[in-house]
This record gives C-alpha cells, sequence and structure tokens, in this order.
C-alpha cells in the first residue's frame, strides 16, 4: 500500500499522454477512445450524479476522447443525454433530473461479449448506431448504479469501465457488510447495532436496549444509501423509532451507529498502475460552520455552500496524516476496490483513526472532495479524469 505523498500528474506512469488507441473497424487508422458518460438513475441519489456528470462533462479532454452522455431517468429509462454540462448543474437551488424530455433517443446497451455497439431509437422507431464504446465512466450513486448492478451488467458485456467491480462495489454500498469486512481485516470502525426489516416491530424493548448500549448520541443511518440522504442524528431514545423509520424509506435495512466525538477527515484513492498499489492522497477535512446542521447532512453537502467549510490540506500532525492514509489504502485493498474511492474517517482527541465509510464513486464535481484533494497533492481535475480512464482501459474484462 502507497501512502506516500502522491506524485505531481507529469510523473504518474501513463498520465497524461498516454491514452490508448483504438483502431477503427478497418483497421486502418487509430481513432480517439469512445467513453460512455452515464449517469442519473434510479436512486435517491439522482440529481447528485447529474451534478458529477456536469463536472465531469466539462472538463474531460475532448481531444484526447469521444464523449457520448447517457442519461438514465428514474423510471430506469436510458437515454441519449445532452452534451451541455449547464443542463445537468444545479440551478437556483434545485437539482437536475434526466426526464423522458430528454429522450432524443433511448439507448440500448449490448450484452454480447463480442459487440460494444450502441443502438438509439429515435422517437419514430428507426435504429441508428451510436457507435462502439471502449470505456464507461458510470457515475452513478447509490443503488441501482454504485452497488454492483451496472458492474455486473457491464461484465456480462466484457465492456470495460471506470472504478470498483460488482463485489466491492456491492461491499462499499452497504454499511453493514462493509464493516463487517474492514473488522475481519482489523481495521478499525465505530460500534454499531444492524437493524434488519421487521426487527423493531418484533421486539423494540431489546433493540432500543442494543442502542442504549452504543451510547447517545448515535447516528441511525440507511445501510444502503449514500449523500447523508436518510441520516437522523438521535440524542433522546425517544426519537429512534422515528429516526428508524425515516432511514427505512430509503433502505428496509437500518444501521445505528455510534456517535464518535472528532475531526472528519476524507483521503482520496486512485488505484495503481501495474500491479502497484493504490496511491492516496494528502487528507481533507469537513467543518460544519452552520449551527443549523446537526452534522455533514444533505442540505450541508449540497444546497448550503456557505454553511460549510472544507479545508484541504487538512491541519494534522504528520504521525495522524500518514495514519490516515495508510487506513485509506488499507481500506481500499480490504474489499478490493479498484480506480477510485473516497475514504471517510474519524480522528479523535487523542489521535485514534476510525474509518467512518469508504465510497466507492464520491462526488466528482470539481468542487467535490476527491478532486479536491488530489488537487491538492498535484494532480488537477482533468489530468485525474483522463488517469481514471486510462486505468479502466488497461484493466483486463472479466472476473477481477
Amino acid at each position: 500500500m502507497d501512502a506516500t505523498p502522491a506524485p505531481r500528474p507529469d510523473t504518474l506512469p501513463g498520465t497524461p499522454g498516454a491514452a490508448v488507441d483504438t483502431a477503427v473497424d478497418d483497421g486502418t487508422a487509430p481513432r480517439r477512445p469512445r467513453v460512455a458518460v452515464v449517469f442519473g438513475g434510479r436512486s435517491g441519489e439522482h440529481g447528485i450524479s447529474c451534478v458529477t456528470a456536469s463536472g465531469v462533462l466539462r472538463a474531460i479532454d475532448r481531444d484526447r476522447y469521444d464523449v457520448v452522455p447517457i442519461g438514465i431517468t428514474r423510471a430506469g429509462r436510458w437515454v441519449l443525454g445532452a452534451d451541455d454540462p449547464t443542463r445537468w448543474s444545479i440551478t437556483d437551488g434545485r437539482l437536475p433530473e434526466v426526464t423522458d424530455d430528454d429522450a432524443g433517443a433511448a439507448v440500448v446497451v449490448p450484452l454480447a461479449t463480442d459487440d460494444s455497439e450502441l443502438l438509439g431509437l429515435p422517437a419514430d422507431g428507426a435504429a441508428r448506431s451510436l457507435g462502439h464504446v471502449d470505456v464507461v465512466l458510470p457515475l452513478l450513486h447509490g443503488p441501482y448504479g454504485e452497488d454492483g448492478t451496472i458492474q455486473g451488467m457491464l461484465d456480462l458485456a466484457g465492456i470495460r469501465y471506470v472504478g470498483a467491480g460488482v463485489l466491492a462495489s456491492a461491499v462499499g454500498m452497504d454499511k453493514h457488510y462493509m464493516k463487517v469486512v474492514l473488522e475481519g481485516h482489523g481495521i478499525p470502525v465505530a460500534p454499531y447495532v444492524v437493524v434488519r426489516p421487521g426487527r423493531f416491530a418484533a421486539d423494540p424493548a431489546g433493540v432500543t436496549a442494543e442502542v442504549e448500549r452504543l451510547g447517545l448520541p448515535v447516528f441511525v443511518k440507511p445501510a444502503r444509501a449514500g449523500s447523508s440522504l436518510g441520516i437522523t442524528r438521535v440524542a433522546d431514545l425517544a426519537d429512534l423509532p422515528d429516526a428508524l423509520r425515516v432511514a427505512a424509506e430509503h433502505d428496509p435495512k437500518v444501521l445505528v451507529e455510534a456517535g464518535v466525538v472528532g475531526r472528519e477527515i476524507e483521503c482520496a484513492v486512485l488505484g495503481g498502475r501495474d500491479g502497484a498499489g493504490p496511491r492516496t492522497s494528502v487528507p481533507g477535512e469537513i467543518v460544519v460552520v452552520d449551527p443549523q446542521h446537526a452534522f455533514y447532512d444533505f442540505e450541508a453537502k449540497y444546497l448550503d455552500e456557505a454553511g460549510v467549510v472544507l479545508r484541504c490540506p487538512a491541519d494534522l500532525p504528520a504521525a495522524v496524516e500518514a495514519r490516515v492514509r495508510e487506513l485509506a489504502a488499507a481500506t481500499f485493498e480490504a474489499i478490493g476496490c479498484e480506480g477510485l474511492a473516497r475514504v471517510d474517517t474519524f480522528v479523535t482527541e487523542g489521535g485514534e483513526v476510525l474509518v467512518n465509510e469508504i465510497n466507492t464513486m464520491p462526488g466528482f464535481t470539481p468542487f467535490s472532495m476527491y478532486p479536491r484533494m488530489w488537487e491538492a497533492s498535484g494532480l488537477a481535475y482533468a489530468d485525474l479524469i483522463d488517469e481514471l480512464l486510462q486505468l479502466a482501459l488497461t484493466r483486463t474484462t472479466g472476473l477481477r
């Protein structure tokens, strides 16, 4: 595992200037790799995924890559999206959304391993080719995208993609099993209780007693959701039933986690090249300065920019920074992650570091913590996108 300072972009192997040339169908001339940028989706993080796509579409190097934007509506329809970053930006505090109005053509994805040609189905029903795709950049957050589902589909089709595979995506999405895996690797996590569907209704006193042993406050979270959706801070056990109900609106399995008094420190991880270990960025810190936010919730993350301070790099003692980076790399490897991840930790007053969670497809706007931490480490946003695409293009397809 590599917890040393990240090299500058011009020293990263293959970055930039090492694009994988792909022959055209007749083999007579090279062409630029074709990237399908996929965003939206069926999860509650649909709008955040669109915002992430806005940043990537604006920054991806069009001289090096051909880009096909593909939006997925909330109903799961795949459509040819607008190649317009402003269409997918936050406007007047409103998150963007892929709708049927964006459907200039429905998109059909091939599942045969010898065919990577996308088909467009316009309203008139006359199918047309959208070209072959060399790599997919799945900018999907939450269930039905970040949880191994789209990764499995792409594996069936033999199409390369950026980021973690099926198992790592599923484990990273499920906070319960993520903790089980990390604990099995000796990585410290906060104490927790799992409340499966129907358990609280069958034994409210038993569940409450288990939660009480964690100590208050606790954080009640959907086990398989992101962007702080459905999370409630509970300082009074009388509020536990309502908090469980809110979390269950996003996922029937709920995690109740002991509150940790400490700083929220994040670290960005980038997969290694040619068998080398993962690379880690300088850590960053999230500081909630608006008292109306009890913690770093959805509103604080995306809709109240002035209420949160993102410090990058974080002001940490050298030994603590090294420990954060060590645990970030260890977490990345423990779940078998690939490509990219953001590892969130707590640092206590005594300097102890606990891993909160791993995010296998973190927010990726230019202002998100993941690219900001790499920027502070010497790797610019556009170069980071290029490096992720190169990692995917050079990766072997199939079981990993």
